[in-house]
């Protein structure tokens, strides 16, 4: 039987003008990005507040800019690792349609636990293997390089990622981690955890069990807390 988790509501009177605002600053970022490579945080975030602006009106990605807008958000989740992990002093990066040149970058503010699971979750859902790959041999260390604070299940989950899409050794051991690591007694934002980044977790593990009953309900209560997380009102 199909569960139906309701879209919440949200107002889009405004929608279309934003869209355009949006896009008319992420193309301004993306074209300066030669210039100044470091600009690829902010790009990163425009790039998917775009992104997710065009599903107010195209929720299922059925028009060639929605899809076009991922793709985009995709390519720049992409780049922000390629230009962090390199050795060399550039790096070619396809972007919104044209091959760019970037500066090496290095460890930089936006280079976060967070920004490299948003980059392999935005390659999974583009289907781009080769894309995934890299991001899962870009090292731990970097990670942690810039200073910020990230509680430690955020490095166990990439950690059990990266296990599983490269087939390494200890996968089990990893995921209990993340999962343990999630522990509303643990965590400085249980609602947060628990809501939006604890589901993934379970419904990856309900997968490699090859739990299919077990997996759709994961992801039922996925949708469910998302739209708890995010109430809305018109």
């Amino acid at each position: 039987m199909a569960t139906i988790i309701a879209r919440p509501p949200f107002p889009t009177g405004n929608a279309e003008k934003g869209i355009a605002v949006l896009q008319q600053n992420i193309q301004k970022l993306i074209d300066g990005l030669e210039t100044d490579s470091t600009d690829l945080g902010d790009a990163e975030r425009v790039a998917l507040t775009l992104a997710q602006s065009h599903c107010l009106l195209d929720p299922a990605v059925a028009i060639y800019p929605t899809w076009d807008a991922w793709v985009t958000a995709m390519q720049i989740g992409s780049a922000v690792f390629a230009a962090a992990a390199t050795t060399e002093e550039h790096v070619r990066c396809r972007i919104a349609h044209k091959e760019r040149v970037l500066r090496a970058t290095g460890p930089q503010w936006y280079v976060t636990p967070g920004s490299w699971t948003t980059a392999f979750y935005l390659a999974a859902i583009c289907r781009e293997r080769d894309r995934i790959t890299a991001l899962c041999q870009v090292p731990m260390s970097l990670l942690r390089e810039n200073g910020s604070r990230w509680e430690e299940y955020h490095y166990a989950w990439i950690e059990s990622l990266r296990a599983y899409w490269l087939g390494s050794q200890g996968l089990g051991e990893k995921l209990v981690a993340a999962v343990d690591g999630t522990d509303p007694e643990a965590v400085t934002d249980p609602e947060t955890v628990g809501k939006l980044l604890y589901p993934p977790m379970e419904m990856f593990h309900r997968l490699i069990r090859k739990d299919h009953a077990g997996f759709n309900q994961a992801l039922a209560n996925a949708l469910q807390w998302h739209t708890e997380a995010f109430p809305t009102s018109a």
